[in-house]
Parts: C-alpha cells; structure tokens; sequence
C-alpha cells in the first residue's frame, strides 16, 4: 500500500502533517476527514510524481543523503535485529519508522514499505533511493533475500559498516591534531609577518645603522608578504581550483591517484585502507552467495583510488577469462601481497571469504597502526618546527635592539 505524506488543519485550525498508507490519494483524503482534519496536501512518498514535480522546478525529496554513515550503520543494524527476532519484513520497517526522530528517515522508510507492500523484493525497494544504499549494501541485501537468510546478513552488512566507519573515523582523527597544528602555525606567522614585524621595523628604519642580515632577511619577507601575500593566495586557489576541474576528467584523476600512491606515507596509507576495503567488501559478497564476478564489481566500486579501481576491475577482466583471484591480484603491484597470498589460501581450501576477511582485518590494523606512528611523529615535528619559526622572528625582531643598546653604551 502507497504511502502519503499530509498537511491538514484540525478543528481549531491549527496545522498537522505525517504520514498515512492509503491505496491511492483520494482514500488518503477520505481517512483525514474520518479523522476530523481538512486535507491541505496529500503527495505519494518517494514515487515517480515526485520526479516529475522536481523536474518541474520543486526540491526533490531525497536529494539530500538521510543517511550518513553512522547513522546508515545504526539503522542496519537495527533492522537486522528486528528481522532475525522473526519480525517479517513490513513490520519491522514500519516500527523502525515509528521510532525514528527524523521526519525525512520516516519518509524514506515509509517509501521502502510501501514498496514491500506492493510486491517489490527489498533490495528492488532500496534500488529506489541509490543515493542512500549504493550497489554493494543493494547486492548483500539481494543475496539475503535469495538464500533466506537476510537477517544474518544484514547483520554482516552492519558490521561491514561499523567497522568501515571505525576505520575511517580513526584514520582522520590521527590525521586532524597534526592538520590543526599547522594551520595555527601558518596563521601564527601570518600575522608576525604582517603586523608585529612591521610595527616593530618602524624603530629601527629611522636609525642610520645597518640592521642584522637576518632582521634585513626578515623585513624583505615581511614586504614581500603585505605587498605580495594576496596575490599568492589568489594562485593558490586558482591552483587548487584548477585541480579541483582537473580531477573531473577520470584519465587525469587516475594518473594523480597513482602519483599520490606513491608518496612515502601517505600513499602507503591510501593503498592499505583501499585494500582493506577492498577485500572486507568482496568477503562480505561472497560470504552473502553472490556470484565472484558481481562481487568483484561491486567490490571495485568501493575504491576510491582511482588507479587501484582500475587494477580491481582488469583483475575482474582476468578472472572472467579464467584466471584464479589470487593471480589476478598478485599481477597489480598496487595491492598489498597479502591480500593475494590470503586469496590463494582462500581458494586452495574452499574458504575464500573468510581468508579475505582475515586480509582485511591485517590491513586495516596495519593502516591504523601507520596512521597512529605517523601522527605521533608528525606532531612533535610540527610543535618544533613552529617554534623554530617563532624564535627566528623574534630574534630578527630582538638583534637591532641588543645592538642598539651596545651602540648607547
């Protein structure tokens, strides 16, 4: 049964809106007014109408993500207890939909349900809303659905993403104290290059004498920044801007992303956190039935560098011609070793997803203790090298006046 979003005026006149099921617009009308409420607006959720209305110039419902990633991870897992309690499908989405606290989550999941309700399998339901579950979470759901199962799997799924989540969440946060470190730092500078240091020129320009090198060095750089400053802030964000474009063409951002794979330590860091993704994603495929081939596309869709998803996807190539996975993926130097050597046992024993979660598990921890060092050793670095920044200019700032207190003596 359809679901209807409404806004309504009760009998003291006062504004009501929600959500009814109904098998077309004119019963939702009908159930209002059996409620004693004046119908204002009665619009189907998430249907083809309400493309045609965006197209027409409205806001399209779901064009904004309801779900970000935690949130997303919450409402899986949520779901999965419901459905592996033995709840059918329906009334778990509709008590999920009661509970939530968010009017456009109540929305989308009315729309899932009154598309479950129409006959739709759920993984067709979701295909309604990509921007909110993207094909690998639509293919584990799909397998659940085909094999009977589908509570269990989507409790995979939620672990899948809590632990997809964790890993990111970790990865920034080891990466934001250095990040806000140099900003202040930068800032810090700025602001003696262009204000302190000036103020304090004005002294000792008016003196006759030769200044110390390093406060001449430091008064050049000052001018430099104050006559100068905004016009290498305009080519930066020109610089940036023009690589921002330049990234939209997919053979440009594949050849950046291969270059930045191979800086030191960051691009050790991309190619063990896609590679964990990688394989986490292809084990929970295959662990949920689906076929290798899809998994792997799926999989591959995953990977943010691009020159790594290419690699994923001629491994597909490989392995549709009959190559093995393990081979297919000892051939790309881009990913870790381990995870083919994982692939190789996965395959001579006959559990390969288990082996690729495994692969996953090492190379997450791996990124994670990479991302951990490198910010321990990043910080420090930054705070001496700040302070180093800071003595220079005050020194430029402290030599004219020693030697000119040795000049009065």
């Amino acid at each position: 049964m359809p679901a209807y979003k409404f806004e309504a005026l009760d009998e003291a006149g006062k504004s009501q809106s929600g959500l009814l099921e109904a098998d077309n617009a004119k019963a939702a009308r009908a159930q209002l007014r059996a409620r004693s409420l004046v119908p204002l607006a009665v619009n189907p959720v998430g249907t083809a109408a309400n493309d045609a209305t965006a197209a027409a110039g409205s806001p399209r419902r779901f064009s904004r993500r309801v779900f970000n990633a935690t949130a997303l991870a919450v409402w899986t897992r949520q779901l999965a207890g419901l459905v592996a309690a033995g709840l059918p499908l329906e009334r778990a989405l509709a008590a999920l939909g009661d509970e939530s606290d968010h009017p456009r989550q109540r929305e989308l999941v009315a729309h899932l349900k009154s598309e479950v309700n129409a006959g739709s399998t759920f993984a067709r339901a979701l295909s309604t809303a990509p921007k909110e579950f993207d094909e690998v979470y639509r293919a584990v759901v799909a397998a659940g659905e085909q094999s009977g199962s589908l509570g269990a799997v989507l409790e995979k799924l939620a672990d899948d993403l809590e632990e997809r989540q964790a890993l990111r969440a970790k990865v920034t946060g080891a990466m934001l104290y250095p990040a806000i470190v140099s900003g202040v730092a930068i800032l810090i500078v700025i602001v003696l290059m262009t204000y302190v240091v000036p103020q304090i020129a004005n002294v000792f320009t008016s003196s006759k004498r030769a200044l110390p090198t390093l406060t001449v060095v430091m008064l050049s750089l000052s001018a430099f920044v104050r006559n100068w400053g905004w016009a290498v802030a305009v080519l930066l964000a020109g610089g940036i801007a023009a690589f921002v474009m330049a990234r939209r063409s997919e053979a440009f951002r594949r050849s950046s992303d291969a270059a930045f794979l191979k800086l030191p330590l960051f691009g050790r860091l991309s190619r063990g956190y896609n590679a964990a993704r990688f394989g986490g994603t292809l084990a929970m495929l295959a662990g949920a039935g689906v076929p290798i081939l899809k998994a792997l596309q799926a999989a591959a869709e995953t990977v943010n560098n691009r020159a790594m998803r290419a690699d994923a996807l001629d491994a597909l190539v490989q392995v549709r011609e009959g190559a093995s996975l393990a081979s297919a993926l000892a051939a790309k130097p881009r990913y870790p070793g381990l995870l083919a050597m994982f692939a190789r046992l996965g395959e001579q024993t006959g559990q390969l997803p288990v082996m690729l979660g495994r692969a996953s598990t090492q190379l997450s921890a791996e990124v994670q203790r990479r991302a951990m060092s490198a910010a321990t050793l990043i910080e420090p670095l930054l705070i001496v090298g700040m302070g180093l920044v800071v003595v220079m200019i005050m020194l430029a700032v402290m030599l004219p006046i020693i030697q000119l207190n040795t000049w009065v003596k």
